[in-house]
Parts: structure tokens; sequence; C-alpha cells
């Protein structure tokens, strides 16, 4: 069987400015480095803030942005979505089928989604999402057959606020027997889902990525105790550090992955081509450190560049690294 990753996630188009200080976050109460979630009110109020800046559009959502990386992997990807009757929800689909993703959308009356992403000067990156037509998803837009054929279902933590939604997914990909991977993606919303985090983590998912505030506000634990509770959770943890690189939790195996060293203009999407390079190797059976590798290299190519996606330029030379890696 080829190599099929399904995913689910908000569709939403990013739209990212270098913001040249950060007072911008200061006068409008943005807590920097944080996703959080906007109503149309404060998107507006956003791009009066911004209307003196360059923006840059991009399809974006992390599960979208894991996908589009491993389908130029090679990886065989479906996205589920749902997006509005409008410029901004086919911008998103054209962006997605020129990634080589297939898309799936579910389609509303509300405006499709969009992302304002703020980045300062040091790279740090805060997220204003105004979910529109991608918080109508429903459990009753999904049906078992589009879990069909895959080896593993990813999932997006920003979607974790719609517990139905996320309960009907995961079943389904269980009882179609795909393994389920979560990427947890924001402390924000551990805080706001504590409860419902816990329990479906424990009760069906396999792999949770985490970074380290997620790890800490999802056990109340401090780092260290915080990776072995979340190891015990399931089957496979693994934990972003940043600069301090990745650890792997796997039964008694307790891997860390070293960062590669990169010039860091935006972290966009890091976590996403983290999560990207390391589902990539668990499709291809490789090692938990090879896979961990492979992520690691992939975030350093995303952090080089504005917005979450990896320049076609790059591709040739990643490609190269893959290969000499699986092939010592």
């Amino acid at each position: 069987m080829s190599t099929k990753i399904l995913g689910m996630g908000n569709a939403l188009v990013d739209v990212l400015t270098i913001i040249p200080t950060d007072d911008i976050l200061q006068r409008m109460n943005l807590a920097k480095g944080s996703m959080q979630l906007i109503d149309e009110t404060l998107l507006q109020k956003l791009k009066e803030e911004t209307k003196n800046l360059t923006p840059h559009f991009v399809a974006g959502g992390s599960a979208s942005n894991t996908l589009s990386i491993l389908a130029r992997l090679g990886v065989n990807t479906k996205f589920i979505g749902k997006i509005g009757h409008d410029e901004v929800g086919t911008f998103f689909q054209k962006d997605t089928l020129n990634n080589g993703v297939v898309p799936s959308f579910f389609y509303s009356s509300k405006p499709s989604g969009q992302c304002t992403v703020l980045i300062s000067k040091d790279g740090e990156r805060t997220m204003c999402t105004y979910l529109g037509a991608s918080a109508d998803m429903s459990k009753d837009d999904l049906n078992a057959t589009l879990f069909d054929d895959f080896q593993l279902f990813h999932i997006e933590g920003y979607l974790v606020q719609n517990y139905d939604l996320i309960r009907q997914a995961i079943d389904f990909a269980k009882s179609n027997g795909l393994t389920v991977s979560l990427d947890v993606s924001s402390f924000n919303v551990v805080e706001e889902n504590l409860s419902f985090l816990r329990e479906i983590i424990a009760e069906k998912v396999d792999i949770v990525f985490a970074n380290e505030d997620e790890v800490k506000a999802l056990t109340q634990k401090e780092l260290s105790q915080a990776m072995i509770e979340l190891a015990s959770m399931c089957s496979i943890a693994v934990v972003k550090l940043g600069k301090k690189g990745s650890v792997i939790h796997h039964g008694n195996d307790q891997l860390h992955i070293p960062i590669h060293e990169a010039k860091r203009i935006d972290t966009t999407g890091a976590g996403d081509a983290y999560a990207a390079g390391f589902l990539y190797g668990w499709v291809h059976s490789l090692p938990l450190e090879m896979s961990g590798q492979i992520g690691s290299f992939l975030a350093a190519n995303v952090i080089e560049e504005i917005g979450p996606k990896i320049l076609p330029e790059r591709w040739n030379r990643i490609f190269k690294w893959i290969n000499e890696l699986t092939h010592v």
C-alpha cells in the first residue's frame, strides 16, 4: 500500500506581516507568541493597524501546512476542511492543489477563515485567528468513507474546541485501522480544553506533538516530569524545545534530537514542518531518531523564510540530505 496520510484542520489563509516593533501587540493586548481567536470586529481593527505594512498571503492552518510538506516529500495526502464561497476560500483551494494535497472541502455561508500572523523582529509570531467558515465544520459533515485507505490521521489542536467533531473523526479513523496523531498547537488551546485533551489523548491518540509550554500546560507539571507523564498517556510523545532541540519518548526510550542551525527569520510553521518530517519517517518505518532528525531539518528550512512553506529552490538540497541520512 502506498503511504497515505489524512489530515483535518482549520482551512485558513495566513496573512503574514512583519511588524517593525512590538508596539502593535501592546496596543491590542496580544500576548507575544500566542494564538488567539478573534471576531470580525477585531479582524477589522487588525487590518487598520497593519494597513501601511506589506502582507504576504499563503494557505495556512497547522494540519494544512504539515500535509503540504508531506505531499512535497512524496506522501499521498488529503485535507478535510470547511471554506466559504468567496475569494479567500478559492485562494485556499487553489493553493492546496498547487501544494499537491487532495482537498476534501465542505462549504459554509460564512466567510472563509484567515489568520493574521504578526512577525516580530526576533522571528516570533503572534497569531490572531478568525475562524469564519472553518468553525462551522461539524461531526455531521463527516462520513466513514473519508477515512478509507489511509495509514494515519493527523489532527491539529486548534480544532479541539469542537469536541463532537474530534470524537467522531477519531472514531471513524480508529474503525478504519488508522494511527491517530495530534499536534497540540497552542498553550492557549490546552488551557481552555484541558480535561477534554487529557481524556482524548489517553484514550485514542497514538502520537502527540507538543512544545515546552504546551506539555507543561497539559500535565500541570514542570518539563522533565511533564514529558514523562505525556509519554505515559500515548504511544509516542514528541516534545519540541526550540533551540534545545526536541525529545521523543516511546516506551522506555527517550531520544534527544538536536536542532539544525538556521538563521531565524520567522517561526511560523516550524512545528508543522517538524511534524511533517517526523510523520514522513513514521510512514516509511524509519527509526524514531531518524524521523526526528528529518523533522528538525525541515523546521530549520522553514524558519529561514517568511511563512509556513518551504521554497521550491530548497527541495533539491532537502531530498539529497534525506537520501544521505536514510542510506547510511
